[in-house]
């Protein structure tokens, strides 16, 4: 049952990164961080006390942290590149192509206060439209978890993959509601409810609102399944099918544009395999603005209440 599901504590995903990649140097003599003057914002203090010769500051040049990332895989390091997600993908789009995805690099990007959950510091920083760039790289890995223990568990797991990935996390304190020690599998979603009513899809910040928001359901007598789809590309496809066969319908929800989001990921899937009713829980085609997180996920129709609305009106749909 989704209200069994219960926060053991709240902490920003960010730090999630920070204690991650730690981890992942102390196994692996070739993670490399680098950063571009946001050290302390992305949580990489451990990693400098421990691993000061593995770490490149790189200043306010985000395109050059790029290039020299691309160059230290060919050494057969690692590299971490750090900044906020706009910065991380927005600013540098061109170098990402040209020399991490066109090229097939072993480069991390790893992006913080993604979202409007970024709060005050405005829409010139509050990039909605990151996934979409990033998943439509031919071989980028697009990963959104959910909370501090998941954003760690994802951090140890790209240390180990190979090839380019884009991992997205942010600022605020979030519940942690995820298992420790569950290991992370890139491209396999997590069911959090089974159900045969909705299918909630959800990733990142979002998944513990679509958490909250099945429990109201719930109540109200439907049976709700929420999946936390962490890893929007490659999308565990075999997941969104065998869920949408039970419920019929869909709600989709993201902190990011419904423009080339996890919303049109679960669309193209359903259009081609299993057509059915989906409504889209995300920002509207817009920039954000300044304002608390909280202020801002009510005021962009991410918070609880729109969650909900969205699955009663897929519900009307499905039985029109």
């Amino acid at each position: 049952m989704l209200k069994d599901i219960q926060p053991t504590g709240k902490k920003d995903t960010r730090s999630g990164f920070g204690d991650g990649i730690a981890e992942a140097a102390r196994k692996n003599k070739n993670v490399v961080a680098l950063t571009a003057d946001l050290a302390g914002s992305l949580k990489l203090q451990q990693f400098i006390k421990e691993f000061p010769e593995r770490f490149i500051q790189v200043g306010i040049a985000e395109a050059n942290m790029i290039g020299i990332a691309a160059g230290l895989t060919i050494g057969g390091k690692i590299p971490f590149t750090t900044t906020f997600a706009n910065f991380s993908t927005g600013r540098v789009y061109d170098q990402i192509r040209q020399s991490v995805a066109y090229s097939g690099k072993n480069v991390k990007i790893c992006a913080s206060h993604a979202g409007v959950t970024l709060g005050e510091d405005g829409a010139t920083h509050q990039i909605l439209e990151d996934i979409g760039l990033m998943k439509m790289l031919p071989g980028m890995t697009v990963i959104v978890p959910c909370d501090y223990n998941q954003t760690k568990a994802a951090t140890l797991a790209i240390a180990e993959f190979e090839g380019p990935v884009y991992l997205r996390f942010g600022r605020p304190s979030w519940p942690i509601f995820t298992d420790p020690n569950e290991p992370f599998v890139i491209g396999k979603a997590q069911r959090f409810s089974e159900g045969t009513d909705v299918s909630i899809f959800a990733c990142g910040h979002m998944v513990w609102n679509a958490i909250q928001a099945g429990i109201a359901l719930e109540e109200k007598g439907l049976s709700v399944e929420v999946i936390n789809i962490h890893t929007i590309k490659p999308l565990d496809e075999e997941a969104v099918l065998n869920s949408i066969r039970k419920t019929k319908c869909a709600v989709t929800v993201e902190e990011h544009n419904i423009i080339g989001g996890l919303g049109d990921a679960i669309a193209q899937v359903a259009a081609k395999n299993f057509p059915i009713p989906i409504e889209y829980v995300g920002t509207k085609d817009t920039f954000g603005e300044s304002g608390t997180p909280d202020q801002l996920l009510k005021k962009y129709g991410l918070d609880v209440p729109d969650i909900i609305a969205a699955t009663e009106k897929v519900l009307s749909k499905k039985t029109a």
